[in-house]
């Protein structure tokens, strides 16, 4: 029994890491900073906080980059940089996310 319970703590002392580094929350900068809301928005279970016309996120659903960008964007108007969870998206796929 003491040998399951130390293999047991030996394996979540390996997870605890991993589970640390795994990318998660979200930013971005608006276009225009007028745009940018005063309170904090949720869009898809993220709560977006903006200072300016910069924006930082937690949580939220697991979806792709582009696919969250364009729902962010529809909300809170154009953007010229985003990042979601880890991934930051090239010049062209802010382009077809504003479009």
């Amino acid at each position: 029994m003491r040998s399951v319970l130390s293999i047991v703590a030996l394996c979540l002392a390996l997870a605890a890491p991993v589970a640390a580094e795994a990318p998660s929350g979200a930013r971005l900068v608006l276009a225009n900073a007028t745009s940018a809301p005063t309170r904090p928005v949720i869009i898809d279970g993220a709560s977006w906080r903006c200072e300016g016309a910069t924006c930082t996120a937690s949580g939220g659903t697991n979806q792709p980059a582009p696919r969250a960008c364009r729902r962010v964007a529809a909300r809170l108007g154009s953007v010229s940089e985003f990042t979601w969870r880890g991934t930051a998206l090239t010049a062209e796929q802010i382009a077809a996310c504003n479009a």
